[in-house]
């Protein structure tokens, strides 16, 4: 099994745009949307939980964008 890394959590809006950044490069992503699974199923959850996750194999490649990303969201 492939080992995977939490790189991001956030809003849906910041983390798709995070995904698109990285999906630029190739870099293969994965994300859980905890937020709509909770209102699928019924139940309230902060729209801030779903997490972005890339192959731990790709950390060193993903961190000059995830850096740059976060730059960009704090100003």
């Amino acid at each position: 099994m492939t080992d995977y890394t939490k790189i991001f959590t956030g809003t849906s809006i910041l983390v798709e745009r995070l995904n698109h950044l990285l999906t630029d490069l190739k870099i293969p992503t994965l994300i859980k949307n905890h937020h709509e699974s909770a209102r699928l199923g019924g139940f309230g959850l902060s729209m801030d939980s779903v997490e972005l996750f890339i192959y731990t194999s790709d950390i060193e490649k993903a961190t000059p964008i995830l850096e740059n990303f976060k730059k960009e969201i704090s100003e």
